[in-house]
Parts: C-alpha cells; structure tokens; sequence
C-alpha cells in the first residue's frame, strides 16, 4: 500500500522564498531515498533546471539530522537511520513572473509544483496532500485557487480559515500534483457553467475595473463549443475547471494544465466595465483562452507516445509538437469565430498574421516542422539572432498544415467530414483510452476517421519545407489570400530597433543585401550616406530609394567603425490579406 505525502507550502514574501515542509514515510527495508525536482515542466520543451531555485535544504527522522548528498544538479539522496516518518524543509526562491515557474511578493503568490515539490523516488503514485498556508498577517486578504482538489469542505472556497491556517488539497499521485498550479493573494474570481460544468476564473493584477461577468459571458460558448467538438454529448473529461489569471503591465503567455490554466496578460488585454465592442488585445486574449482550454483534450489526454509517461530530468522528444500545438492553435480562433467572437473579417485578419509571419522569414525553407518539433529543447525555446533564418515554428506552421489539412478533407468528402471528425477520432480512440499517438500514427489515424488517404499530403507538409497550398485551400474554406503592396520601395532585410537614437540591427536575413553589404547582428548602424541614421531617416532611405541604388553605410561593431556599400534591393511582399470569399 502507497503511504501519503505531505507538503506544507508557507510563503514569505519579503523574501520572495516559498518554505516548503515534506513529510513521507520510507518504504519497508529502504536505507536510502532520492529525492528531486524535475528539470522541465511538461507544456514548455526547454530544461529549465528548477533546483536551482532551492537555497536551503535539510532532513531529519525523529528531530535527528540526516545526511542529504547532492548526486546531481536537481537530486539529493538522504540516507535513512530507519523506517519512521522522514521530514524534509527546504526553501524555494521564487521571483519568475512567467507560467511556468513560481512567484511571490507581498502582493501576490503563485507556483506550479514542479518549482516547488520534491518528488520522493518510489512514491510516485502516493497520494500526495498539500497545505498553503496564508502569509503573514495576509489571511484576511488573500485567497487560493487552483485546480487541485479540495480535502475539506472548508478549503473549497479558497479563503484562509484564519492566521496561520492552511487551505488543503489533494492529488492522487505525483503527476497530478504538478499539473495542478496554485495561485493566490488578492483576486477577484467569478464561475460560469458550460455543460454542466462548473468553470472559475481567478485574477490577479488587474485594473478595479475588469468586467469578470464579460468575460464568463465570453468564455462559456467558447468551453461549450470544445467540449461539443470532442463529445457531442457534451461530456467533459474534467468536472471543474479554473482560468488562472495574472494581469501585467505587458505580458502574454499560457501553460495549459489537465483541468485548469495558467495565462498571463497585459492588463489592457482584459475586458473593463462598460466596454461594449470587443478591441483587438481583449479578442487575442480569448484566443489565449481558447488555445489553453484546447489542451485540456490535445496534448493533455491526446498525447504523442513520448508524453504518456513524462521523464522529468531530461529531454521528452517528439516529432508531432505541430500536431499537439500547431492544431490547437488552429483551432483557438477558429472556436471564436464559431462561436461569433470574431468575425469572419477578425478571423481572416488572425490568418493573414499567422501566414506572414512564417512566409516573411526563411525559416520555413530550412526546418520542416517535425524537426522543428524535435528540436524545441535547444531551438525553438531558445532563439537568438538567426533563428528566424534558422527555424520554423511548429505553432504557427502546425496550425497551417491542420487548415490545409481540414480543407483537403472537406473538399474530397464534399463537406460532409473535417478536421473536427479527426479530432473526435482521437479523442475516442486514443484520449479516453489513454494510448499514446505513435510517430508514425497520424496518417492512418485520418484514413480510419475520415477513409482518405493524405500520407502523401502529410509527407510533403510536415516533413518537407515546400510550400503550403494556403491559397487553394483558404478557397475551400471560404477566403481569399491576397498578397499586400510593400509600403517601402526597398528592403534591406534588417530587423532593427532605436538604441541610443542610433538604429541597432538585432536579426539580417539571409540572401538579404543587407547581409551582402556585410551588416551583421549587433551593429549599431551610425550613418546612411553620410546622415545620422536615426529611425526617420532609415524610414525615408526605404521609401526613398530606388532598386540598384548604391549607399554608404557606417556601422559601429564592438567598438570599431566600418564601411560598408549597400546596394539596395526591391522590396518583396511582407505581408498578406485573407479576406472572406464574399468580400472582393
């Protein structure tokens, strides 16, 4: 039988430092147990070493000190004196704003377990209890939510029952423990039904006057719709799910959980009280929304092989993150023109900027998106300078592939079958039966949905970099792809931004004539043709000359000055117009 862990998470935000309490008892006969954190949090490819963050740690059985040895950069290995209960305290440095870590300040607290609870090696499927206690002197004030499950009545409703005592959940084994993030301090919550669900949404950080009522109105056609899409029923694979909500000066960002989610915003993005039309940041954020709600059936319960049992300290590679993360987020905004969150207009307006920006950078000439996928952990997550030369993004790219694939399908079974049909397949066959989607799985997995063959299709778009029948495809579903006029004559192929009120080039992309002229990253461009290269004159250079002008160009590059020759070229098409058929 499975003992329980226990933790006891105490925040002491002058320190910005959760202290964190473990208790467990050892397995009969063991001398010796490993504890560790994980060196990734699933939902986000990139080892992120979450050890590091643990300042201080020590053990004890019955008050005696025991021996904790480090083995590794993210696990300790105490040696036991016998089989009574072990006591671990640790404190965890916690200043990451993001979703994927753990915060705290006297504000606001926040962590996902992967940050903060040690995992007991040979405990995994014990049921694991958590109490969150209220900061100091903060009871009164501060609340909790989170997606875990309450233990007693009394933690439901996410009020500290009073100084110095905890809320307390529960998760039936380690991995649900980790995948239930934990939000508190001063919120303002709401809950909507949506199939018979209940829904909550928790924010934090936002103006006084966020319309939270708008914002369940929006949300609850959105779940409903997803839920629907999956089971017609109207079956949830979850009975309670929570939005978990930060809101910032400028941020943007979600980590999808199994019945919940952790997104962060700009606090503009968010609905206000008297707000009557929908502006484009609040619409972008219901896309936010929608794509993390998505997950709670792909990537969460739809899962490639690889992810059916999560190794949390090393790399979990997979060639399918398109499938997984490009056709959730081809379904975000679909969900909201469904749902008529957007229009057919907004809608086409969200495609043209996901073609553009994958089409306005070579990327997409030297990585298919399954190598893309495979590569996240040292590409994708982590871009400099060149990546857009370099790399293509899975999401954006993916979510291509899966309208070009839902128009093939419509289009050879004359509207009768689509996307959606595929998606219940794997919901029904693979999802609730808890199988792993194999690598090479996909194509027969559409043939047995759909009766199509697309492996062909399939090969060409996701293992390829030739281009996607964007064009054909938009038809079939309804909208036109139009290419739009540059707006400047010529093109340099420099991204550039003000420093100092010089023009600092931070990407050149390659076949560019900037990158002939021998302009690299990092250049601080000083002069164009003798005048101050300030933003204006760079705007007037672009506009102002003609295709095979030749121009002097002084650049500073650590330190040392240079001249260059630039011999300017046409400007191509950077960006695209997808509009619904009707509108010509």
């Amino acid at each position: 039988m499975h003992t329980r862990v226990c933790y006891r998470v105490t925040p002491r935000p002058l320190s910005h430092q959760f202290e964190v309490s473990l208790r467990f008892f050892p397995n009969a006969g063991d001398r010796e147990v490993l504890l560790s954190l994980p060196a990734w949090i699933p939902g986000s490819y990139m080892i992120r070493e979450f050890a590091r963050n643990i300042v201080h740690i020590e053990a004890d059985q019955n008050h005696e000190s025991i021996v904790l040895t480090k083995q590794d950069k993210h696990t300790w290995r105490a040696v036991l004196r016998d089989d009574s209960a072990v006591h671990v305290l640790y404190r965890v440095y916690a200043w990451d704003m993001s979703v994927r870590t753990s915060y705290l300040d006297t504000l606001r607290g926040f962590f996902n377990g992967t940050s903060v609870c040690l995992r007991v090696h040979g405990h995994e499927q014990s049921l694991c209890e958590i109490d969150v206690c209220p900061p100091e002197g903060l009871a009164p004030v501060w609340q909790v939510s989170t997606g875990l499950t309450p233990a007693r009545a009394q933690d439901e409703s996410g009020n500290f029952p009073g100084e110095g005592q905890p809320l307390r959940y529960l998760a039936q084994n380690y991995d649900e423990l980790i995948d239930g993030p934990v939000e508190m301090g001063l919120m303002k919550t709401a809950q909507f039904t949506a199939c018979g669900v209940k829904h909550q949404i928790a924010i934090t950080g936002a103006f006084d006057d966020v319309d939270i009522d708008r914002l369940c109105k929006d949300l609850q056609p959105v779940c409903e719709a997803q839920i629907k899409l999956f089971d017609p029923r109207g079956q949830a694979p979850f009975s309670r799910y929570v939005f978990l909500i930060h809101a910032t000066d400028n941020g943007y960002g979600g980590l999808e959980h199994r019945n919940s989610t952790a997104l962060l915003c700009s606090r503009k993005d968010l609905p206000h009280i008297g707000m009557k039309d929908s502006h484009a940041d609040y619409r972008t954020f219901l896309g936010l929304c929608s794509h993390e709600y998505f997950h709670a059936w792909n990537v969460k319960r739809i899962k490639p092989s690889a992810f059916m049992e999560y190794l949390l300290d090393r790399e979990n590679y997979t060639r399918q993150l398109w499938l997984f993360e490009g056709f959730t987020s081809y379904y975000d905004d679909l969900v909201l023109l469904r749902t008529g969150l957007l229009t057919p207009v907004q809608y086409g307006e969200a495609i043209a900027k996901t073609y553009g920006s994958v089409m306005k950078h070579r990327g997409h000439t030297q990585q298919s998106v399954a190598d893309s996928s495979f590569d996240a952990w040292i590409k994708y997550y982590r871009q400099d300078e060149n990546s857009p030369n370099a790399i293509v993004s899975y999401y954006t790219k993916g979510s291509m592939v899966a309208l070009c694939l839902d128009a093939l399908i419509r289009r050879e079974t004359q509207n009768h079958q689509s996307l959606d049909d595929v998606m219940r397949w794997l919901w029904l066959n693979y999802g609730k039966a808890q199988r792993g989607v194999g690598e090479e799985e996909f194509a027969d997995i559409v043939q047995a949905s759909t009766g199509l063959d697309v492996r062909e299709f399939l090969q060409q778009a996701v293992n390829g970099t030739e281009p996607l029948p964007m064009e054909e495809s938009l038809k079939v579903l309804g909208f036109q792809l139009q290419a739009k006029d540059p707006d400047n004559r010529c093109d340099w192929g420099l991204t550039t931004n003000v420093m100092n009120d010089f023009t600092n080039v931070r990407q050149v992309r390659n076949g560019s004539c900037g990158e002939r002229s021998g302009i690299a990253p990092g250049d601080l461009i000083v002069a164009i043709d003798g005048f101050r290269a300030t933003s204006d004159q760079v705007k007037r250079m672009l506009s102002r000359k003609r295709p095979g002008d030749i121009s002097r160009v002084h650049v500073m590059r650590r330190e040392h000055l240079m001249e260059l020759e630039l011999h300017w070229e046409a400007a191509g098409v950077q960006e695209w117009k997808v509009l619904p058929a009707e509108a010509k």
